[in-house]
């Protein structure tokens, strides 16, 4: 009777068990192609898969200007190329993707090419 009991109580405390969050996005694999045409410049994200991202959705959000854009993520759980994004080197550029229930952010100071993980944001 009592090994019943305790496996039951394995069984509930299995269910309660709280899932592990996803990772954020790491700087240094976010990969950022910046170009400038007629005197505008524009960023575009690359991120290479990561089946932690499966099915979800990354927003590109540029906090100097106020604008973003946003699309899915890849079938083979990549990102990118985003859409362009006006935003120019020095910028604060936050991304968030958003999986099943779970939404993550980071916040970079943008650069061409891989994004340094020691430089913060500072709004």
């Amino acid at each position: 009777m009592r090994a019943v009991v305790v496996i039951c109580l394995l069984g509930l405390v299995g269910c309660v068990t709280p899932s592990i969050p996803i990772p954020p996005p790491s700087p240094d694999k976010m990969d950022f192609t910046i170009t400038v045409q007629d005197q505008n410049s524009f960023a575009s994200l690359t991120y290479p898969p990561d089946h932690n991202y499966a099915g979800g959705t990354v927003y590109v959000f540029n906090h100097n200007t106020g604008m973003g854009v946003f699309q899915d993520v890849n079938a083979d759980d990549s990102i990118g190329p985003t859409q362009p994004l006006a935003a120019k080197v020095g910028d604060q550029v936050v991304v968030t993707i958003q999986a099943d229930a779970e939404t993550v952010s980071r916040c970079i100071v943008l650069r061409e090419g891989a994004q340094d993980p020691n430089t913060y944001c500072s709004f």
